[in-house]
């Protein structure tokens, strides 16, 4: 695979994870912005915003050449002023998306893997449907019927669409933080949805504009990723709701990736058959009614 193909298979990892906030309870994010001081912020001159753009541009596919990594993710998702967490934490193939996690969410702890674009979890007993240890969801189709291609919602980040939605005045240098232990510098980006594949389905979804931070190390590579969303609640919650008058419905998620220890072993293998349920459909039926 050419390292175009790399470069957006990096985050494929934040698909799943975010994927599992929504079918579950939403995944969390300690709001953090680093675990180390930070600098004072840089120059926000033309000079510096075009290196800045450049970094950012170029941060992805340097990770993917580190081909696989440790991961953490958090994630923390708010609406009607409450908010639900969880974390999780495994490797990640950067080269084809494939990964093995555990994610533990209200206290549960869940086993996830992703397998050529196929999202499988064994829930906590007693949860899963069809009595059978495991579910799966097809990422592929679930993004394929959101209109953006072989791209979900939840994973922009491919460096080829970055190059088209992110100019000079859309990343600024905010300084330096300790990540994990790395001295890492630390640019705020502001992606413009419409530029990247699917962009006017994402658009309905996200609004014009997704804001990113980044964190990367002195040889150019990604450390921290932190995106915000703010996703509209679908119609139909809306018109149910008991107020009718009320301003639209909207669901905050903050996702956050750490990557540490580049050349860790990744074995990602599929569930036996026997003991998997496909939920593939019940996404899509979701996907259709949020639409």
């Amino acid at each position: 695979m050419g390292r175009a193909g790399n470069g957006r298979r990096v985050c494929a990892l934040g698909v799943a994870g975010a994927l599992a906030g929504t079918l579950l309870v939403g995944c969390g994010d300690d709001g953090d912005s680093g675990d180390g001081a930070q600098g004072t912020s840089a120059s926000s001159g033309a000079g510096a915003r075009e290196q800045g753009t450049q970094a950012v541009r170029s941060a992805y596919d340097k990770t993917a050449e580190e081909d696989t990594a440790r991961v953490k993710l958090r994630v923390r998702t708010s609406a009607q002023g409450a908010s639900q967490t969880a974390s999780g934490q495994g490797a990640v193939d950067l080269d084809d998306g494939d990964s093995v996690m555990t994610l533990t969410v209200q206290g549960q702890q869940i086993e996830q893997r992703v397998v050529d674009q196929v999202l499988y979890q064994k829930l906590p007993k007693g949860r899963t449907p069809g009595g059978k240890p495991w579910i799966k969801i097809d990422l592929g189709k679930v993004a394929a019927q959101q209109g953006t291609g072989d791209q979900s919602m939840s994973d922009p980040a491919q460096s080829a669409a970055y190059a088209k939605a992110i100019t000079d005045k859309d990343v600024t240098k905010k300084g330096t933080a300790t990540v994990n232990g790395v001295e890492t510098t630390h640019y705020r980006v502001s992606v413009d949805v419409a530029k990247l594949p699917g962009g006017d389905t994402l658009r309905k979804q996200v609004g014009p504009t997704l804001p990113m931070d980044v964190w990367l190390d002195d040889e150019g590579r990604l450390r921290r990723q932190q995106t915000d969303m703010t996703v509209k609640a679908p119609e139909a919650t809306q018109r149910s709701s008991a107020d009718a008058s009320s301003a639209t419905e909207k669901v905050t998620v903050r996702t956050v990736m750490d990557f540490t220890d580049f050349g860790t072993e990744v074995e990602a293998d599929e569930p036996p058959a026997g003991q998997v349920t496909d939920m593939t459909g019940k996404a899509l039926e979701q996907g259709k009614r949020q639409s």
